[in-house]
C-alpha cells in the first residue's frame, strides 16, 4: 500500500496548530473580553418556628433591592396558611417578617422578587 504524497507538509501543518498560543486558535476568544459576572441577587433569609409563631430575618448582601414575602403553611386542615404583604429589603439591611397559625406549622418558606 502506497501513501499519496509526502506526509512532511501534513506533519508541519499540525506541529504549526499546535504549537500556536490558546488566543491565536480560531476558536479562541479573541476580543480579550471577560465572560460577563454572575448577577447576584436575593437576600439571604433565616426563620425560626416557635410553636404556631414564625418569625423569618431576610438580609440583602446585593445592590438591587429584595422584595421578600413569608409564606406559611399551617398543620391542621381547617387552619388557614398565610402570606405576607411584599416587603421591600434594600441593600446592606435587614427585615423581620412574622406570622402564625392556631395550631402547629407545617411548612414555612420565603419567596424573593426583584424590585421593578
Amino acid at each position: 500500500m502506497r501513501l499519496p504524497g509526502s506526509l512532511a507538509p501534513v506533519t508541519v501543518a499540525l506541529a504549526f496548530v499546535l504549537c500556536l498560543p490558546y488566543d491565536a486558535m480560531p476558536c479562541a476568544r479573541v476580543d480579550g473580553a471577560k465572560p460577563p459576572a454572575p448577577n447576584l441577587f436575593g437576600a439571604a433569609c433565616r426563620t425560626a418556628v416557635h410553636g404556631s409563631h414564625v418569625v423569618a430575618y431576610c438580609h440583602n448582601p446585593y445592590v438591587d433591592t429584595d422584595r421578600v414575602r413569608l409564606h406559611i403553611k399551617c398543620a391542621q386542615w381547617w387552619d388557614i396558611g398565610t402570606d405576607s404583604a411584599p416587603v421591600d429589603t434594600p441593600p446592606a439591611l435587614t427585615v423581620r417578617l412574622t406570622g402564625r397559625c392556631w395550631k402547629g406549622v407545617r411548612a414555612v418558606w420565603i419567596s424573593h422578587q426583584r424590585e421593578r
